[in-house]
């Protein structure tokens, strides 16, 4: 009982010192470690297991849960119907249902005011009801609403005028063109035009999802779906001035049509409908008190139903008072109310229609899907992309056999289905039932409300769209390369318009994204004392740099891309750079193959120059004549170098090192021999050239220096931090072992400290490794390779005070390595 009281003081009151570990073991390299511990598959396989041939069979075999998972992934609607929640769900999708379609009977009456080619109302009601089922069965999305979408209309009515197809229908048309065998051929070609529009949009969109294409999706950023989103809710809103001024103009198709509309509502101004504008603002005014009206249903907040009562209250009163506003039955009373059957495909303009098709395709896809993602993350659960492309593709294949335009994600009521509680598919299923029964028996009383009041719904329901104005602000704090994706992406959707826009935008954002993964970010790393924690020099103050030891830890991949400012940084910090050799090493190099050993001792002269001023440090190399100098060399070094140590700690020297790929393994580490070169008598320079092993030692003469100096031990060592890097690719590879390269022949070691199998793996794959660069050089963690590098360079009685702080363990267990934390 005494220690139970004495074990509850301390969980409550007493203060605990942080959790100490202690872990010993030898220190390892990538080859101890795969010769002790195998790997289950050979890392050269990558992954993939390998079967022999003798044993490959063909077999087949049934099982039920893979029946059941491809099943449940061909159609979604079984994933909710199973576990559809009843008493929870279902009073939430009816009321959503019946929001949505009493909104969608006027809304398909007021196509023909944007299209000018109407169709019976029947094939209308009957196209929006099939392709809603469609989506109810194949879709993923729990709140799309599957309709016509404005823009897209207009689209379609600008490809019709490009193929010099006659207007059917205008502001002052009359019900007596339709008796007209002319203008019904016209009407009947260019309806079948439509359909064949609609027909190919389906086919490439179920093609594309067939063959799984839809995997872009989820590489498109966020800050893009919310850019596109607010120019498309532009393009919304000014498309609704038609309906909101009562004034019939043209829409522009191109370039800045946006601002090309705007001037011209502006320009009508004078000609729009005071009560139009008048029952738009009360509608907008409805709409925003309803926002304060909540509704409770078992402890939950439902929307209470404004546009259901809207709709609703202003058929009754239409039909019963002249409001003196526009409304659709003035252009429904034109349309032959027959039912028009399907068409085959007007294969004629195949060609001319193809490219459009493919822009309409893309367009209403991803409008479909940037919604549904929008939506998904607000309630927590994902869409399949591939799944969405073909449940569109088959909504637009339906949609054409009713000669109808191309559908999408009919935002406006997508939101409502969101806003009035909807919790699954059902809603849409209600409301399409809805409306198809309502519309085909009570539509005509719907033709009597204004087109302001529809006009308002919309508008109200896309201006959430954008509020992401006012995360612009945050967005340019927190991460600049997303602030500039959505501004272009926002610019180029609202002036090219919804497919251009798309292109220049998902063009610019993957070549942002890959700038950005490919920017190589490179930091020196110093030791936090008597820890084996490594972090920034430049960030923290406690970090000290190891004497003889350089840490750099590489913060992104390898590549094409970064490779020379990988090379230059190293460089850099290292206090050389690579120069083009000069003309005397030029010739030194060129006479490596003649036989003639009288001329390689007339140029291969050098003599050491201690006076100042010092060229600049340097490494010069050139990979030509780095394969004819090496080409019989055991080592596959790949430079010949002359470095100029010019910075050593807080002094300078005036000492430099001149040595080839034999007299590196010779060399002593931490000292350099330094020599001077001459290029000529007249200006005291001249070429150094590396003894190596094609090149007679008794053609370089060396000046000792007369006079000592001291100087401290500069970089022995060189490690490598590559516990960030990803992947390493071809030409990377060869970057790197070229570096390691240029470095062993100068006396300074190269290590790599926690690279990842798949990297090591790719080594392989490259042939990276050979007889210099081996996986000896290559540690399972940071810790374990300064160890290394202290083990081989320094000596008990030489101990640094920050070598003494690396380490509790006694030097006569330099094997051993002890964590603490």
């Amino acid at each position: 009982q005494k220690e139970n009281t004495a074990l509850d003081n301390d969980t409550v009151g007493t203060y605990r010192q942080p959790a100490a570990y202690r872990v010993q073991r030898e220190m390892q390299t990538e080859e101890h470690f795969q010769a002790y511990f195998e790997r289950k598959l050979s890392s050269t396989l990558g992954g993939a297991l390998q079967i022999p041939r003798e044993n490959r069979q063909l077999q087949c075999s049934f099982s039920w849960g893979r029946f059941r998972k491809i099943t449940l992934k061909m159609f979604p609607v079984l994933n909710w119907l199973f576990s559809y929640r009843f008493r929870e769900w279902f009073l939430r999708d009816l009321h959503a249902g019946l929001s949505v379609g009493m909104f969608q009977i006027p809304q398909g009456l007021l196509g023909v005011w944007l299209t000018r080619l109407p169709l019976p109302n029947i094939n209308g009601f009957l196209s929006a009801f099939c392709c809603s089922m469609t989506y109810v069965i194949f879709g993923t999305s729990h709140h799309i609403s599957v309709g016509s979408f404005s823009i897209l209309n207009v689209v379609v009515t600008n490809i019709l005028k490009s193929l010099n197809f006659n207007q059917t229908l205008s502001s002052n048309g009359s019900l007596d063109n339709f008796s007209d065998p002319a203008f019904m051929k016209d009407y009947m070609e260019a309806l079948t035009l439509t359909a064949s529009i609609t027909l190919l949009t389906g086919i490439i969109q179920l093609l594309l999802g067939c063959f799984c294409l839809g995997f872009v999706t989820p590489y498109v950023p966020k800050t893009l779906i919310d850019a596109y989103l607010t120019a498309a809710a532009l393009h919304v809103i000014v498309s609704q001035f038609t309906f909101i001024f009562d004034v019939m103009l043209d829409f522009y198709k191109g370039p800045l049509d946006i601002f090309y509309n705007l001037f011209h509502f502006f320009l009508a101004l004078p000609k729009a409908n005071a009560t139009s504008i008048l029952l738009f603002l009360l509608s907008m005014v409805a709409q925003r008190l309803n926002t304060s009206i909540m509704i409770t249903y078992k402890h939950s907040p439902i929307a209470f139903p404004m546009e259901l009562l809207l709709i609703i209250t202003v058929t009754i009163i239409s039909n019963r008072i002249h409001l003196h506003a526009e409304s659709s039955s003035a252009v429904v009373s034109m349309i032959p109310q027959r039912f028009l059957p399907p068409t085959p495909l007007d294969l004629s303009n195949l060609s001319k229609i193809l490219l459009h098709a493919f822009s309409l395709a893309i367009v209403s896809y991803f409008l479909l899907v940037f919604v549904g993602e929008r939506y998904a993350s607000l309630h927590n659960y994902n869409i399949a992309s591939n799944q969405e492309l073909i449940a569109v593709g088959l909504c637009n294949i339906c949609s054409s056999f009713f000669k109808s335009f191309v559908v999408s994600c009919a935002i406006s009521g997508t939101a409502i289905q969101e806003k009035t509680g909807g919790r699954t598919q059902l809603a849409a299923a209600i409301g399409a039932s809805m409306m198809l029964v309502i519309a085909l028996k009570l539509g005509h009383f719907f033709q009597m409300i204004p087109n302001g009041i529809l006009a308002a719904i919309v508008v109200f329901n896309v201006l959430p769209f954008l509020e992401k104005f006012l995360d612009i602000p945050i967005l340019w704090r927190r991460d600049k390369y997303h602030f500039v994706i959505w501004l272009v992406t926002f610019a180029a959707v609202l002036c090219l318009g919804l497919d251009v826009g798309l292109a220049v935008a998902m063009g610019f954002t993957f070549f942002i994204i890959t700038i950005r993964s490919h920017r190589m970010k490179m930091v020196v790393l110093g030791q936090i004392p008597n820890m084996n924690i490594y972090r920034s020099l430049s960030v923290y103050r406690a970090a000290r740099e190891i004497e003889g030891i350089k840490i750099f830890q590489c913060c992104s991949s390898i590549s094409f891309a970064n490779m020379n400012h990988f090379k230059t940084y190293l460089l850099h910090k290292m206090d050389v750079k690579a120069v083009p050799l000069d003309e005397s090493e030029m010739r030194a190099l060129i006479s490596l193959n003649l036989s003639d050993t009288a001329v390689e001792r007339k140029d291969l002269k050098c003599s050491c120059v201690c006076d100042p001023p010092l060229p600049p440090p340097r490494i010069p190399y050139t990979e030509k004549l780095v394969k004819r100098c090496h080409a019989d060399s055991d080592s596959s070094s790949s430079s010949v170098n002359l470095v100029h140590w010019s910075k050593y700690g807080d002094k300078l020297s005036s000492r430099t090192l001149l040595v080839g790929a034999a007299d590196a393994q010779r060399a002593s580490p931490g000292f350099n021999t330094g020599c001077r070169t001459e290029k000529n008598e007249d200006e005291g320079r001249g070429a150094c050239l590396s003894p190596g092993s094609a090149i007679d030692n008794s053609s370089v003469q060396l000046d000792r220096l007369e006079q000592p100096m001291y100087l401290p031990r500069p970089v022995h060592t060189v490690i490598l931090d590559f516990s960030m890097v990803q992947f390493v690719d071809l030409i990377g590879s060869e970057l790197l072992r070229q570096i390691i390269h240029m470095f062993h022949n100068i006396g300074v070691t190269v290590l790599i400290a926690g690279c990842h199998s798949s990297v090591i793996a790719d080594f392989e794959k490259n042939d990276f490794f050979d007889s210099c660069v081996t996986k000896e050089t290559f540690f399972l963690t940071l810790h374990d390779a300064v160890l290394a590098a202290l083990d081989k360079h320094q000596k008990p009685d030489e101990l640094e005070p920050t070598a003494e702080e690396f380490a509790e363990e006694p030097l006569a267990e330099q094997q051993k390595v002890e964590y603490l934390a």
